[in-house]
């Protein structure tokens, strides 16, 4: 019991800890002094880099890129890059590489335009082709049907015809019987015509 009251008196304590974080950034002083007993006349930040001309256990003697030197506290220089100098380059990187990225959007901006005219272009045109086969199916469907009525009426005349036909045989042969009775009459009663 006295276990669990202790226990639920520190809880608002550790509900109260904030979490904090060490600093990356460390401001190293270039010395005139070989001992760095004197007052820094530059400060280096941290990543910044050097050339180490000498060095004993304690300090080094060192050049920057602009030709200062100095001596600084040989603990604080390490041969790795530091996290500071890492993740500026990390973002530098990222940096460039999202500037290629949107180089290489605008690049094919335009061709992908192009793919998509294409794309509608292509569905139009199936769309269209699907219509048309529909169109020729049916085409061949009636062009199967007629050609079954040809067959069917092939030894037939039209029915147009066959009363022309009758027609005209029917004034032909009226013709032809009023001239044969004509013809008989006169050769009966010698040459005159009687009716």
């Amino acid at each position: 019991m006295r276990l669990l009251i202790g226990v639920l008196l520190l809880l608002p304590l550790t509900a109260v800890a904030q979490t904090a974080y060490v600093t990356d950034n460390l401001r190293l002083g270039l010395h005139t002094a070989e001992d760095t007993s004197d007052r820094a006349f530059r400060y280096l930040e941290s990543g910044q880099a050097m050339e180490i001309l000498s060095r004993d256990r304690n300090y080094a003697n060192v050049r920057l890129p602009d030709g200062a030197e100095g001596w600084v506290k040989n603990a604080y220089l390490v041969e790795d890059k530091p996290a500071k100098l890492i993740v500026a380059e990390t973002m530098a990187e990222r940096d460039a590489l999202a500037t290629e990225l949107e180089e290489a959007r605008a690049a094919f901006a335009e061709p992908a335009a192009t793919i998509d005219g294409l794309r509608t272009e292509t569905a139009s045109l199936t769309t269209q082709l699907e219509a048309s086969q529909s169109e020729v199916t049916g085409l061949q469907a009636e062009l199967a049907s007629i050609q079954g009525m040809k067959e069917q009426y092939k030894g037939s005349l039209p029915l147009s015809w066959v009363a022309a036909a009758t027609l005209v045989c029917l004034i032909v042969g009226l013709l032809g019987g009023l001239w044969w009775s004509d013809y008989r009459s006169r050769k009966r009663h010698g040459g005159i015509r009687i009716y």
